[in-house]
């Protein structure tokens, strides 16, 4: 009865921390972006630059170091993953931005040089931009025959160009990241509440002054729609997440990966890509565990594949891509996060 206790408790507790730092933060200000980018971007310019004819040097490129500028964790990513894949996105550069993007923000960059050595910030950042352009190609190349029959079917569009200037879209875009960055910083609340009031009311005349009658509506219906899409599996997957942490103590899992074996990289791989790590929390966690003796070799495995996967980001993945390409996916993060702690733990060390 206890162990249930304790299990529960963990569930809700995980679930607390969750609703209390990262919905109205971090989430909130996602979902407006991914919908933004539903209704203002035309489905013609996400295939020309993501799509399957577009040139892979651009569309692998773009999506692997766009989360350098985006302080997104594994969970805030989802709602413009989701987003762009909806609208023809290819599946290896959706799954390359949906890899990076929380793994080499530069918050977690820079943390993670201040914390542990910039040695690994860097090995962690090359890991990250470089794994997900692979872990792209092969998605693409495995699920080759599905993503050309998905495209030909569901996107089937003439060449189009957006009618809103281009300047338009980067300040609109600009000022809608600025947001989610803002919100999710330590500066002072009421710093922090007047600069997200100012940039809200710089939308609010964008929307005014560009929107078309009708697209202000369609922003917040497919803003609504990715919500109820993401947030249930993500609120299970992380109750799922706080009671196993509850009873699993960092110190067993240090135990287990003290040396650089191929066994203690995969083992830091798959705690990495199960356990749910809150945005930056990955830091404190791992230096914890190297304090505990666990080698840096298995921490940077950790490191890649935790901020990346886990339980809620895999159940809402499989929500819009499927089993399969799902697993595959998670069977790609741990054994590329696997293979580059490895080598870091053997060459750099």
């Amino acid at each position: 009865m206890e162990v249930l206790y304790t299990l529960i408790q963990g569930g809700f507790n995980e679930l607390f921390d969750y609703l209390s730092y990262h919905v109205l933060s971090c989430l909130v200000p996602a979902f407006f972006i991914a919908g933004a980018m539903a209704v203002v971007l035309t489905k013609g310019a996400i295939i020309k630059y993501f799509g399957h004819k577009a040139k892979k040097i651009v569309s692998y490129s773009v999506a692997s170091v766009s989360g350098i500028l985006l302080a997104v964790c594994s969970c805030t990513v989802l709602p413009l993953f989701g987003g762009i894949y909806r609208m023809g996105a290819g599946l290896g550069p959706a799954i390359t931005f949906l890899y990076s993007g929380p793994a080499i923000n530069i918050l977690a960059i820079s943390l993670t040089g201040v914390a542990i050595g910039w040695h690994m910030g860097a090995a962690r950042a090359i890991g990250a931009v470089a794994f997900a352009i692979v872990i792209g190609l092969i998605m693409a190349i495995v699920f080759s025959k599905e993503e050309q029959f998905r495209e030909q079917v569901d996107f089937e569009i003439p060449d189009e160009k957006s009618e809103k200037p281009i300047s338009f879209l980067a300040v609109f875009f600009g000022t809608l990241v600025a947001i989610l960055i803002i919100s999710t910083s330590n500066i002072d609340f009421w710093i922090k509440a007047a600069l997200d009031i100012i940039l809200i009311t710089v939308v609010a005349y964008m929307v005014k002054r560009y929107f078309e009658p009708g697209e202000f509506r369609s922003w917040m219906s497919e803003t609504w729609s990715l919500a109820k899409l993401v947030v249930p599996m993500l609120l299970i997957g992380i109750f799922i997440v706080g009671m196993v942490t509850a009873v699993l103590p960092p110190e067993w899992i240090a135990n287990y990966v003290g040396n650089n074996s191929v066994t203690a990289n995969i083992a830091a791989s798959l705690v990495g890509a199960l356990f749910y790590f809150s945005t930056l929390t990955e830091v404190p966690i791992v230096r914890g565990l190297m304090d505990l003796g666990m080698h840096p070799g298995p921490a940077l495995a950790l490191l890649l594949a935790g901020p990346a996967v886990s339980i809620p980001n895999l159940l809402v993945v499989n929500q819009i891509l499927g089993l399969r390409k799902t697993g595959a996916y998670f069977i790609c993060v741990v054994i590329s996060a696997s293979i580059t702690g490895w080598i870091y733990g053997t060459f750099f060390v």
